[in-house]
């Protein structure tokens, strides 16, 4: 090796790893808020292992830039988790960070997720393009003060290379076996570092045999009947006919699902001003159920439409439209079409986004109407507001009325979406001063309008003889506010409410409006939105258990108890049952435990780890019953 370029190229090579580990320890920062110094190791054990690596097989030549190439590569990578972890907050997998241009889509919302600390991961190479342009402005090379090197600094120097490829794959090795059997993602991530979880999220997918299950769907089906019998989900006698069973048979029926809508804001007002009042006067005219949680994976608002149309929990490592559009859903569409419905879904982007033209088919709906079939008002990035989504859906379904065959119509919402920002020309109420301007006040004032456009559509429906005839559900699709955006005191302060920031976060609205029912019922329940399909199929008439359908969630209206599982945003395990949400931790005795009704801890929850171990097994089956649904 030329010994007047060894210097320099040594001198790169540590500069880069130390800058790689501080940028490490920086991501650790941003996700837990705090520098666990007994896991510096297994964070920075990664990177010691591909720069010995690097040293070794790279010719003399071009290591400096290879170093650097790398350095640039892994700080893209980086600064993906940290915006990935804004937006959603939870630690993305590789698996899930091949979803984030779909992120990028929607770039008003990705602006509003960067934050300034996210861009001192390509701080160096700021420093090193000007470091860089002065030299050339002093038109000559810059003097290095390690031009030659001593064959013991050499031999030093290859020890340390030794020593990194060494020791950094042998704690590598030991972090990753150490933190396999933790189901609690956030705890595994934060034990194994950020690059050895996602070797840990390999293994794991190639554990689960990737997409394709093997094995004989009858069984599987056979085995959720077996645990569900373990589960008494209701006292009622064998073969008692369903409370509601059939009560709307034949009527259409409108599901919306709206955008990042948490339940906190339902009969709730803000300076005299009621936050919701179509759908609180909906709430008192029909099923109102206060206590279901959202159970969405990485497909977010698509995930959603998934789980309600199929009562089949999201795998948590990719979106559904994505893993699974090329499969044949056994799905409420396809339920229905069989009864002689017409089955469309109405959303104002473009069908790709999040796979939508996959996943459609593959649920069985009759068709969709996206982005073009709507009056751009350029609301926000999706471009048509609420307001024309529903005046292109009551045309389209006033035609479908006309055949003379009930229809079944999915309508999601985007005019709430992230980052909650209002034309002023749309906006129906008026933020106090001290909310103006802030996340909460925005959010507010998105939720408002979103309201205010469901009463468009029941207007719509009312001129066009629909509304008598028709069942209209409304559901959250996932939680809009960050706690890091939003503290729960602000919440508390502004509504004067108690706020969780885990069971008020996750706590989406569920409401079923019927025709002909003369008082609201308010249904304490727990639920997931997984119940959706079920209880909507018991007010038509539909047997699930007749037609051979595998639900993985259950008829709100017709159980004692409940208990349904949550992964994804929080650490599998997690569940919601009729008393409490249960976050484990590395296991299910160092858990934690908060009741849905005071909000407080709960000391001692060891009565309900069977509820934990169902909850594991139901998801597992759930799994394994998608896996091997038939591809198309």
């Amino acid at each position: 090796m030329n010994k007047k370029k060894y210097g320099p190229v040594r001198a790169a090579f540590y500069i880069v790893l130390g800058l790689l580990c501080l940028k490490l320890l920086l991501l650790r920062f941003l996700f837990f808020d705090m520098i666990a110094w007994e896991w510096i190791g297994a964070e920075i054990a990664p990177v010691l292992l591909l720069m010995g690596i690097l040293a070794v097989i790279t010719p003399a030549r071009i290591k400096t830039a290879v170093y650097w190439i790398f350095n640039g590569v892994l700080s893209l990578l980086l600064f993906a988790a940290s915006v990935y972890y804004n937006h959603f907050g939870s630690v993305p997998t590789y698996q899930a960070l091949t979803e984030l241009d779909q992120v990028f889509q929607v770039k008003e919302s990705v602006k509003s997720t960067i934050q300034r600390i996210d861009y001192l991961f390509f701080v160096d190479f700021v420093a090193l393009i000007i470091v860089l342009a002065v030299r050339r402005w002093k038109r000559g090379p810059a003097v290095s003060r390690e031009r030659y090197l001593s064959p013991r600094a050499r031999r030093a120097h290859l020890i340390v290379i030794l020593v990194a490829i060494i020791g950094g794959s042998l704690l590598s090795v030991y972090t990753i076996h150490a933190s396999k059997g933790i189901t609690n993602e956030l705890v595994q991530a934060e034990s194994s570092g950020f690059l050895n979880y996602e070797v840990v999220a390999a293994i794991r997918a190639n554990e689960d045999k990737g997409l394709i299950g093997t094995g004989d769907i009858k069984e599987t089906i056979a085995k959720v009947n077996e645990l569900e019998a373990t589960y008494s989900y209701s006292a009622k006698p064998t073969g008692t006919s369903p409370d509601y069973f059939g009560s709307q048979k034949g009527k259409n029926v409108i599901v919306i699902q709206m955008e990042a809508f948490q339940n906190f804001p339902l009969h709730q007002s803000l300076d005299g001003q009621e936050l919701t009042p179509v759908l609180n006067k909906l709430a008192g005219e029909g099923f109102y159920f206060p206590h279901v949680f959202q159970q969405i994976g990485p497909g977010n608002t698509s995930d959603a439409e998934f789980m309600s149309n199929t009562s089949i929990y999201p795998i948590a490592t990719l979106a559904m439209s994505s893993g699974f559009g090329d499969r044949t859903l056994p799905s409420l569409p396809r339920l229905l079409q069989d009864k002689g419905y017409e089955a469309y879904t109405f959303h104002v982007n473009k069908v790709s986004f999040w796979n939508r033209n996959e996943l459609y088919p593959a649920l069985g709906f009759n068709g969709y109407y996206d982005k073009d079939y709507y009056e751009n008002d350029h609301f926000n990035a999706f471009g048509a507001s609420d307001e024309q989504l529903y005046i292109t859906g009551v045309e389209k379904l006033a035609e479908q009325q006309k055949k003379g065959n009930p229809f079944y119509a999915q309508m999601v919402t985007a005019s709430s979406h992230h980052p909650f920002k209002i034309p002023d020309s749309f906006k129906k109420i008026t933020m106090p001063d001290d909310l103006k301007d802030t996340m909460l006040g925005d959010y507010l004032t998105a939720i408002n309008y979103t309201d205010y456009a469901i009463g468009t559509l029941i207007d719509g429906l009312k001129k066009n003889g629909l509304w008598d005839n028709t069942v209209l559900v409304m559901y959250g699709d996932h939680f809009g506010l960050q706690p890091k955006d939003v503290p729960p005191e602000q919440v508390e302060k502004a509504l004067g409410i108690q706020y969780d920031a885990r069971i008020s976060r996750f706590n989406i609205p569920l409401i079923v409006h019927v025709p002909g029912m003369v008082e609201g019922k308010v249904v304490n329940r727990t639920g997931g939105q997984l119940d959706v399909l079920p209880t909507i199929a018991n007010l038509l008439g539909v047997s699930l258990q007749e037609e051979g359908f595998t639900a993985f969630g259950h008829d709100l209206l017709n159980i004692d108890r409940n208990v349904v599982g949550m992964r994804y945003y929080s650490p599998t395990g997690t569940f919601f049952n009729d008393d409490i949400m249960f976050v484990p931790g590395k296991e299910f005795q160092d858990g934690e435990a908060v009741s849905l009704t005071t909000l407080a801890p709960v000391a001692d929850f060891s009565k309900y780890k069977s509820d934990y171990d169902y909850i594991l097994k139901l998801m597992k089956l759930s799994d394994e019953y998608v896996k091997l649904l038939p591809q198309r």
